[in-house]
């Protein structure tokens, strides 16, 4: 599929979603005065336009790296994310296109190397989903799209970083809730986050010889675009994270510092192993 068909059956559906029509707004801002964690250091993260990708970036930046910011077409939010990490006195370099085209993953990659002139954490972010009462109301497009977008997009950017990762290189997947738990209206979604998951376990055994951690997080749900511009009906937003034990939905910036953790030094003894940001939720693994 082309970037400019995908962008285009995604704008039917009002995604990726614009953080700026929120209301109300997410919190994205860290919590924290920076620590120098990932001074010297480049990230690069997908999906940072908005919600946790937008939290993760702004982190980041507060810590000490310089971000690419990678999205599929919320320009006005890619630039708002930018002006946050250049806030925190650090470079940004915003690419938009399609992570489920190999083509773009390759030619971001590089266009990353060229800036920078190194790369080391890449935080697999982005996603999309596509609620469905029933799964013969997936159409095969939809389920080829979310697939392309939330696990071979990962694939792909991982096999065109890899050559430029270093010894202390870390790679963070987001993976979520559903996996662990299932939902009934979210199959496809669910099971590529089920695949991120074996993914994250599967490529820290492969890589973890060479000194790169591959680890991932798994939110609960968390008030982001994603949700309201992703199908979800007035009637269910408006009891958003009711569910979980804390009673409420949680925000970007809850979730970002187990993005930084670990990216950081502080988790160099973690890999092949996923977090839980999820309001309390217990799940196995």
């Amino acid at each position: 599929m082309s970037s400019n068909s995908h962008e285009e059956m995604i704008r039917e559906d009002g995604l990726p979603g614009h953080e700026s029509r929120l209301d109300p707004k997410p919190e994205w801002e860290p919590r924290y005065p920076g620590s120098g964690r990932l001074d010297g250091k480049v990230a690069l993260v997908t999906g940072a336009d908005s919600g946790i990708g937008r939290a993760v970036a702004a982190l980041y930046a507060r810590e000490g790296a310089d971000v690419a910011i990678l999205y599929l077409c919320e320009h006005d939010d890619a630039r708002k994310t930018a002006q946050i990490v250049e806030a925190e006195g650090r470079e940004a370099l915003t690419i938009a296109g399609d992570i489920g085209e190999k083509s773009f993953c390759d030619a971001a990659i590089q266009q990353v190397m060229d800036r920078f002139g190194r790369l080391d954490i890449l935080v697999n972010n982005a996603g999309e989903q596509h609620p469905d009462q029933d799964i013969t109301d997936i159409t095969e497009d939809q389920l080829r799209r979310t697939f392309q977008t939330n696990i071979f997009g990962m694939f792909f950017l991982t096999q065109a970083a890899r050559p430029h990762f270093k010894k202390g290189a870390a790679i963070v997947n987001c993976t979520s809730v559903t996996m662990y738990q299932g939902a009934s209206e979210l199959l496809d979604y669910s099971s590529t986050k089920g695949a991120i998951t074996a993914f994250t376990r599967s490529l820290s055994e492969n890589l973890v010889k060479d000194g790169i951690r591959v680890n991932a997080v798994a939110p609960g749900p968390i008030w982001t675009p994603l949700n309201p511009s992703g199908g979800a009906s007035p009637e269910k937003l408006a009891h958003f994270g009711e569910s979980t034990p804390m009673g409420r939905p949680g925000q970007p910036n809850e979730v970002a510092p187990a993005f930084l953790f670990l990216a950081c030094d502080d988790a160099s003894y973690m890999s092949g192993q996923v977090l839980h940001p999820n309001g309390g939720t217990i799940v196995n693994g």
